[in-house]
């Protein structure tokens, strides 16, 4: 009887308590986790605001193009302004007048620019335009340096061009030679060109023939042969021998030959085209 009831006494363990929401076949991930954790790392206010800036950005280019054709109107004046002495200023805006009439906005100002550089005295032309219906034209013309050969000029860049009209440069140094040689020629130039200034001469012209041969013109009308080697040697000596015996008596002198190499060989004029002295 006294076992009996401590049997019945004995206490039962409890069943272990199972995780909520768990089931026999184990343990299940949260697939929504990851999800949740996404979302809520976008930063939600900036989105919205780039997401605006887009849309805006994207009207923007539709907006200015109904604005600009409004607003566009046909090209109607031609205005052309700079200092001009080869070129003539109702030429250029008839060259320029074909694009009259063209849209205001539309037209290229490169292709404008493009067509009146292509002209012999136009070194740049500046395009702007003049609302309404208008445009500016600046030109700027190449300054001639000297003439070259027969037909064309010098600018003083260095480049040549050959305008229809070169006489309007007026009084210029005269250059020639092979087209090759034109550096070669203008820098010769200017050393001759400084040399002669500081002693008070005139320089009128430089030629340099096929062969190779130099002959130097004064603004006196005297023509100095330097032939094909040491130019500025020769150069010199003739310097030389014009200043300690030939300056006083320089209206007399046609050519000087520097060619040798002890002195200089002179020419004079006819006594009936020299100057009183020998008449």
């Amino acid at each position: 009887m006294l076992d009996l009831m401590h049997v019945r006494s004995r206490s039962i363990p409890p069943d272990p308590p199972r995780r909520r929401g768990a089931t026999s076949d184990g343990p299940q991930r949260n697939i929504l986790g990851p999800l949740k954790a996404l979302l809520a790392a976008i930063p939600w206010q900036q989105t919205g605001l780039g997401a605006l800036v887009l849309v805006v950005a994207g009207l923007v280019p539709w907006g200015a193009g109904e604005v600009l054709t409004a607003l566009d109107r046909q090209i109607t004046t031609v205005k052309v302004v700079g200092t001009l002495v080869g070129e003539n200023q109702a030429a250029l805006e008839s060259r320029a007048g074909q694009w009259i009439g063209r849209s205001f906005f539309a037209t290229d100002l490169a292709e404008v620019k493009a067509a009146l550089e292509q002209r012999p005295w136009v070194e740049t032309a500046a395009i702007r335009r003049v609302w309404p219906d208008g445009l500016m034209i600046e030109i700027r013309e190449k300054k001639p340096l000297a003439y070259w050969n027969d037909d064309q000029l010098i600018s003083r860049s260095g480049v040549l061009f050959t305008p229809p009209n070169r006489e309007v440069a007026g009084p210029l140094p005269r250059l020639s030679g092979p087209d090759d040689r034109l550096p070669d020629v203008i820098a010769t130039a200017r050393m001759m060109v400084d040399t002669l200034t500081a002693q008070g001469l005139g320089f009128a012209g430089l030629a340099l023939e096929k062969r190779g041969a130099w002959t130097l013109r004064l603004a006196n009308g005297i023509d100095v042969v330097l032939g094909r080697d040491q130019v500025e040697q020769r150069f010199e000596r003739f310097m030389t021998v014009y200043e300690s015996q030939l300056a006083a008596r320089a209206d007399e002198v046609k050519r000087i030959d520097a060619r040798y190499t002890n002195g200089v060989a002179v020419q004079w004029k006819p006594l009936d085209k020299a100057s009183g002295k020998n008449t």
